[in-house]
Parts: C-alpha cells; structure tokens; sequence
C-alpha cells in the first residue's frame, strides 16, 4: 500500500502529503516522521497523542541536536553509523543535516567511508534499507516491487556487488553503495527521497571471507555466471520496466566482464546508465578540459597516459576521444593521442589477451618502433612516459603509490605543468598523493583525485585540488534525464554535462588550481548539468520541446530542499 501521496491544493495551491496511516506506523516511516515537528492538530488527526513528548520543535533545532551527538563519535565508521541510523528515522532531518553541512559529511555517507561501512556491512547493520532481489525471491519480483510504499519511484540505484569500488566482490554488502549513491541524489541532485530506491542483485558472492562470515546476511552461493546470471538480469529488467515505467536505473558497481555487457544490453532498451563508466568519464573529461584551458592548449594538443583499462579507464578514454574528434582530429589520429596500459603493461592490437572494450584504444605495434625500452617483450609505464611524453597521466588502477617519484618526475620532464589524476578510490587506494606530485614537479602541476584532499603548498602558493567525484555528473544526468522525458541516456548528454560542468570553473578557482567546481557548488553544478542534459536531449529529437528558460524552471522546481509538510488524511478517511 502507496502510504503517502503529493499532493497540491487546488485552492490555496498549498503542497501538503495525504497521509494514509498514523500512530506507531507514521512515526516508523523515515520519509513521513516528523519527530518533535509534528503539530498539535496533526498529533490528534494521525493518533500520535502520547506517542511524543509534550515539546513541539522546528525542524532547526531536530538538525542541531543531531549535529552536536553526530561530532561526538570519535571514529568515521560511528559516523557514518549514526548518519544511517538518522536517515532510517527521519529523512528530512537527514538530508538538511547533510546539506547544511556537504563538505564536511561527503566523505562520511560516500567515499572514502563508505567503502569501510561495506567492508563490515553485515556487522554493522541495524536496520536493513533498500530492496534485495535473489534467486530464492525472484519468482516473487511483481509482488516485492508492488509492497513497496513510496509513492512513485522514478529512479533506481542498483549494484550486484561485485566490484565495490576498489574493494571487490562484497556481495549483499555491497548495498552500501546504492544507499549511498541515492543519498546523494538527494543531496546534490536534489531529488526528493521519496522518489529514490537503493537495491541490490544478490546473485550470491565468491568471496570466501563472507561465505565463511556467519554474520553475512547475503545469499550464501557462488555467484551466478553465463546464461543462469544474464536471465536473472534480464527479469529484474522486465520487472522494473512493468513496475516501474518512467524510472531511471543506474547500474552501480558492476564488475568489468558483466558492466560493458549489460551497457550495451539495456541502454536503448530503458532510460538507463552506468555511472562507473559513463559517469567517471564525463567527471574525467570535465577536468581535463579546465586543465586544457588553463594551460591555453586544446584536448587535440595533449597526449594521455591512462593506466587501468577497465570500465572507470575505457569511460574516459571514450570521452577524451570523443572530445578530441569534436576539435578536428579523426578518430585514428584521436586514438594514438591515447596511450593505454592495464597489467599487460601498454595495451597493442596483437595482444591475443585483450578485452573487448580495451580492444578499441589498443595501439599498432608500429607505434613502439624506435622505442627505447627497459624489457623488450613488455611496455611499462615508464617506457610511455619517457617514449611518448604524456601530458597526462590518469589512473584508475586500485593499486596505491603506483605513481612513485621516479614517474611522477619523469611527468615533470614531460610538461611544464603536467596534469596527474590519481582518481581509484577509496583513499587507501589512491595512487599517489597530492605532496608527492607538488615535490616532484616542484609545485608545478594540476590534479584531480578521487577522493578529498587538502591543498597543498605549489610553486604560487596553496594550491587546490579537485575532486573527481562522479557526484558532480551522475546526480544531474538523471535529473536532467527524467525530467527530459527522454527514452534513452546517451553519450552526447553526458558531454554536455561535462562541459557545463567544467564551464562553472571560476576564474579564481582556475587561479587555485581547480579543475573542478567546490563542493560546496555541488547542488547548482547538478542544476547546470541537468539543464545541459535537458536541452541535448531535446535537441537530438529525444526530450520535451521545452525552451531553455521552461527547461531551467523545471530543473530549479525539481530540485527539494528538506523540510516538512503539513499533512492531511485523505478525503473518505475524514467524512
């Protein structure tokens, strides 16, 4: 049963919720508890008279008592428990604390904390979130999707859990991430909670840590492989469609040898995207086009050294490409700006173990002649950076300190003010820190990191560095998308997000060093985006035939602050 609805007054045009249950009910529900908040009329109306103190309080003061228990936790893990615990009881609460306080709080609810909380997900769980689909319940898809209370789901987050950020194969655990990606959408993309729904594919796990974890609370098997796990896949995608037909489905976290698959699979079929691909790239690309503009050069006149071909690699090596193209180049000559390497070291086309998304960016053996290499069998990255003099070097590898001084220097000799993206998360798996580039360049540098760090002392003084969050893409294409009404998510949209996004870099900030906007402008980068998104969509024939000022005012309408509603019981519940 649907236990609330939106609701406007025809009269006095008044936003108000038709409540449908009370008391005990009515307090349990996270989205509709108003704690101390609730009135006097509605604690008689919903039978909440003795189920609340006598004091009735703002929702000001709900916020600053949660922030003064919340800064009494000691550790980042207590943290992020109690900010769960918050939003399993009060979400409007949750989300002003969160917004009040984003830059702080971020990295608690996301990276680089969340990858902590799933590591010990099934230890730390008090309340479970969400909606968990397995083989013992699938069968029973149509019923679980319909008890679900919300009014109208509009955009799903989904992960199966098997390759949790840098973490790997955590299994149910891996919900986490969902809960939290939604969490921002919330905040950053200003969605209203009650539109958003975390859920997990449980497909079973083959971490032997978990199976042997008597406290994992997830489907105890091996994983599904082949055909058994593609028609599991493929009736979750039925059923989201039938239950739910103007939603958004994100796929969230979902290992490289099934990501590219289930892309290429559903992307025309459903209004859907994965952000580790296709949000990674857009987020990389932003950044590399301020550097490029504050360095006076264009994409074309960069080489880029990405390290780690895998979803997060291919995603912005597709961008950057696509980028290039845009400025004049042909696709070949787009592609030998590109210079790729996973764990086979520089990635060549006669390398019989290449994946297929690697397949595209693979360079001809010719390329390498000439070369002075340290092994001839294999390239390494230093071989790329003393050979083919990179401007850039990215990386998405998991694999902390790749960057050591020796390729961070050698970057150095390769450009005045090389741009180094060390972007795997979370931060134990970083590949290099901003202190060891600013030494090795002598403060001479741009960067982007996947997750936060401080400024640093540089050659002009402190200087910033960006975080390459996907938060600054992924929350705006879906608002852009739904509101759209587009069928589909396309490439195109995620580029003029990420140039709407680069385009919010101020003058100052370029000054600083960022490649990116501050957190701090996270709610507007995801207006900025979600109009970019809009409006490419309708120009390519696939949204609403909206003009850009009806565009902006719905995407600035869309966007919920938190705070509370009066509400009302329907109309027949009253007579």
């Amino acid at each position: 049963m649907k236990i609330f609805d939106f609701k406007l007054d025809p009269i006095t045009g008044e936003e108000y919720y038709e409540v449908n249950v009370g008391g005990r009910q009515l307090l349990n529900s996270h989205i509709l508890n108003k704690g101390p908040s609730f009135t006097r009329e509605e604690r008689v109306e919903f039978d909440l008279m003795g189920c609340l103190p006598w004091g009735i309080e703002d929702l000001q003061g709900q916020v600053d008592r949660a922030l003064e228990m919340y800064r009494r936790k000691d550790e980042d893990l207590e943290r992020y428990i109690f900010l769960m615990e918050l939003q399993n009881r009060n979400a409007t609460v949750f989300y002003r604390l969160l917004l009040d306080n984003l830059v702080e709080m971020i990295p608690i609810v996301y990276t680089p904390t969340v990858g902590q909380a799933c590591m010990q997900m099934s230890h730390i769980q008090r309340r479970a979130r969400g909606i968990y689909i397995h083989p013992d319940n699938l069968a029973a898809i149509d019923r679980i999707f319909g008890n679900i209370s919300l009014p109208d789901v509009r955009l799903i987050v989904v992960t199966d859990g098997e390759r949790i950020l840098g973490l790997g194969d955590l299994g149910a655990d891996g919900m986490g991430i969902s809960i939290g990606k939604v969490c921002l959408y919330v905040a950053a993309g200003c969605l209203h909670p009650a539109v958003c729904m975390p859920m997990c594919i449980d497909v079973g796990t083959n971490n032997e840590r978990l199976l042997n974890d008597p406290l994992y609370l997830g489907w105890r098997h091996p994983r599904l492989q082949g055909d058994a796990y593609y028609d599991f896949i493929e009736q979750f995608v039925v059923a989201v469609r039938r239950n739910f037909p103007s939603a958004l489905l994100q796929w969230e976290d979902f290992a490289k040898h099934h990501a590219f698959d289930l892309l290429a699979r559903y992307r025309e079929r459903i209004l859907s995207f994965n952000d580790d691909i296709q949000g990674t790239g857009a987020t990389g690309l932003a950044a590399l086009m301020t550097a490029a503009r504050i360095k006076g050069v264009a994409m074309k006149d960069m080489r880029y050294a990405i390290v780690g071909m895998g979803e997060a690699g291919s995603g912005i090596s597709d961008n950057i490409r696509a980028a290039m193209v845009g400025e004049g180049l042909s696709d070949a000559e787009a592609r030998r700006r590109i210079f790729p390497m996973d764990k086979q070291g520089l990635l060549l086309d006669d390398d019989p173990t290449l994946e297929p998304q690697q397949r595209p960016y693979a360079l001809p053996r010719a390329v390498i002649e000439g070369w002075t290499l340290d092994n001839p069998s294999r390239v390494e990255l230093m071989d790329v950076l003393r050979n083919a003099k990179p401007n850039v070097l990215i990386g998405v590898t998991a694999r902390p300190g790749l960057f050591d001084d020796a390729v961070l220097a050698q970057m150095a000799a390769n450009d005045p003010r090389p741009v180094i993206m060390p972007l795997s998360n979370p931060t134990s798996k970083v590949e290099c820190v901003p202190e060891a580039v600013s030494k090795a360049t002598q403060g001479r540098f741009l960067m982007a990191t996947g997750s936060p760090f401080a400024p640093v002392e540089a050659a002009d003084g402190l200087q910033g560095i960006a975080q390459c969050n996907n938060l600054f893409i992924f929350p705006g294409v879906g608002l852009g998308a739904i509101i759209s009404g587009s069928p589909k998510v396309t490439d195109a949209m995620f580029a003029a997000g990420a140039n709407a996004l680069s385009s919010m870099v101020t003058p100052e900030q370029k000054a600083q060093g960022y490649l990116l906007p501050k957190m701090e402008n996270i709610r507007e980068a995801s207006a900025q985006v979600a109009m970019a998104v809009a409006r490419e969509a309708r120009d390519s024939g696939l949204g609403r035939r909206l003009d850009d000022s009806a565009i902006e005012r719905i995407v600035r309408h869309a966007q919920w602050n938190p705070r509370f509603y009066p509400y009302r019981k329907p109309f027949c519940a009253t007579r």
